[in-house]
């Protein structure tokens, strides 16, 4: 695997929301792990086959969606529509996290079925990566009569993620509450549906369920697409500690009002984003890119802490070690910049005025998988290879 340069960078997005623009214009990749970030005098370029000019492009971390309902492939029987999750590379997504595998015809509703579902998922996205992006598949469904032995066996043949719960016929905190304890015990990640009923067979989840339950993720907090209240979602910022997930297929209005309260009760640390997608709203490529948009422009929220929600703090709830610029992490970076046209001058600027950037280059594991992004407009500045 060759050693890459990028030099020239107009900014660095950390992905750590803590401290989110780092000092610096520069980064070497080696061996698919980001090896040094800094000033370009600071980084040993005697090595780097591959030197890329970033002209002053702003660079991120690899983008994470919180929440896919892939199935098997790049294909969704939801909206019958091939290459929906390379499209989404194409607009800085470089991992993909199931929230379940729902959308399966004829999916299996009982515990064993439910079981092989979720192991087949999990092992099937660890062979396949659409356009060169992760997905982190086989988020099990809960259904009536899994056992902790069945998550034992789920655990060992590398199941991390609970779906959403709601999905499955267990929709009771009763119900729920012993297998996330399992499931917790196990170091899996566990998801839960919140709001309305999504689709059917789902169910409506209060607040109040939430907490019973105790979940890692309050997914969709804003609604998938049928929200909470603002008083319920209030509560689950502040009387609980869990993830506070705001997507694009839901309700605008509470992911104003939910983001802003997270602004005064100091927790932004919790937020990530989602997309909630394939669903009946569609398939959105440019969904996350959206999400960070209006946050970033509606909200109380910065850009930088914006792009942080959507890569750092979204790897950290499911112990990924990616979505962060630093040494050691892997190599998932997207170059962006303001588009062309736009009242912003930079990938910050634009995004505060409420312009998607214009993505110029998207890597995974330090190889190029996109270098002209077919979806985003095009970015003011553009990256060159100067060698290798």
């Amino acid at each position: 695997m060759s050693n890459i340069l990028l030099k020239n960078i107009g900014e660095i997005i950390s992905g750590d929301i803590n401290n989110p623009i780092l000092n610096g214009n520069a980064i070497l990749i080696a061996d698919k792990k980001i090896r040094q970030v800094g000033a370009i005098e600071d980084i040993d370029q005697q090595n780097a086959d591959t030197v890329i000019d970033c002209a002053g492009i702003t660079v991120t971390p690899g983008l994470l969606d919180s929440h896919c309902h892939n199935v098997f492939g790049d294909y969704t029987p939801r909206q019958n529509q091939s290459g929906f999750l390379e499209s989404a590379l194409h607009g800085g997504v470089t991992t993909f996290i199931s929230a379940g595998e729902v959308h399966l015809p004829g999916r299996p509703k009982d515990a064993a079925g439910s079981k092989a579902l979720a192991i087949l998922a999990t092992k099937s996205f660890e062979n396949f990566r659409p356009g060169g992006a992760k997905v982190e598949g086989g988020a099990v469904i809960l259904e009536k009569g899994l056992t902790e032995l069945d998550f034992k066996e789920m655990a060992e043949q590398g199941v991390k993620i609970v779906g959403e719960i709601g999905l499955g016929s267990v929709k009771t905190p009763e119900e729920a509450a012993p297998m996330v304890q399992w499931a917790k015990a196990l170091g899996m990640t566990v998801m839960m549906h919140t709001g309305g009923t999504s689709i059917p067979g789902s169910s409506t989840v209060t607040a109040e369920m939430v907490v019973d339950t105790d979940p890692d993720i309050v997914s969709h907090i804003n609604g998938g697409p049928t929200a909470i209240s603002l008083e319920e979602a209030k509560k689950l910022v502040s009387k609980t500690g869990y993830a506070i997930e705001i997507v694009h297929c839901g309700n605008p209005k509470i992911a104003l009002e939910i983001a802003n309260y997270c602004v005064e009760q100091n927790k932004l640390n919790r937020i990530i984003i989602g997309n909630d997608a394939p669903s009946g709203t569609g398939v959105i490529p440019l969904g996350i890119l959206r999400v960070v948009s209006f946050l970033s422009s509606l909200t109380n929220i910065k850009p930088e802490e914006a792009i942080c929600m959507a890569s750092g703090s979204t790897a950290c709830v499911h112990k990924l070690t990616r979505g962060i610029i630093a040494e050691g992490m892997e190599a998932d970076l997207v170059l962006m910049d303001a588009p062309k046209g736009s009242v912003g001058d930079t990938t910050l600027s634009a995004l505060s005025a409420g312009d998607l950037p214009g993505i110029s280059m998207v890597m995974v594991d330090g190889e190029i998988v996109v270098s002209k992004s077919r979806n985003t407009p095009p970015p003011k500045r553009t990256h060159s290879i100067i060698s290798g």
